[in-house]
């Protein structure tokens, strides 16, 4: 049995979390509205074009939709497919896809990307996305996460 100053101590600090956790996601939210929704469309649209290319095995294509960083890091379409089918083959073996709401934070444009596979397995990929000088956006990097969300 816990004391009651350490039950009271557990409530603080978890109220204490929730309150972060709201401002961060307003303030998140504050960043996310400084780009406008034609904004928001294009960065999906590059995703989903650069997934269509991977699922086709279109390793150029593809590779066109990485920011210079990630190209300069992998040389060439091959290697970059190929660091996809190993690494990242979610992107590619998901049954269905859903594109969540973006967010700015602290300068950083992350969208995510709900990804369920065949088996009901449901991650998520965060994206990075960085715009180019000519206004075009590039995917500058991407994590998949496993997501507390459960596929029916």
């Amino acid at each position: 049995m816990i004391s009651r100053s350490r039950a009271l101590a557990v409530l603080l600090f978890g109220m204490l979390a929730l309150t972060t956790v709201g401002c961060a996601t307003a303030a998140a939210q504050r960043d996310a509205d400084a780009l406008p929704a034609t904004e928001w469309k294009a960065i999906q649209r590059v995703i989903a074009e650069q997934r269509a290319a991977l699922i086709a095995g279109e390793a150029a294509k593809a590779f066109g939709y990485a920011s210079p960083g990630i190209r300069s890091q992998f040389g060439d379409p091959d290697t970059f497919i190929a660091m996809v089918r190993g690494a990242y083959a979610a992107l590619i073996s998901a049954r269905h896809v859903e594109f969540l709401e973006g967010a700015v934070i602290d300068g950083i444009v992350v969208q995510p990307l709900r990804l369920i596979d065949s088996d009901d397995t449901v991650r998520v990929a965060l994206y990075t996305m960085e715009r180019q000088d000519n206004g075009t956006w590039r995917i500058a990097g991407c994590v998949i996460a496993p997501s507390t969300v459960r596929s029916a």
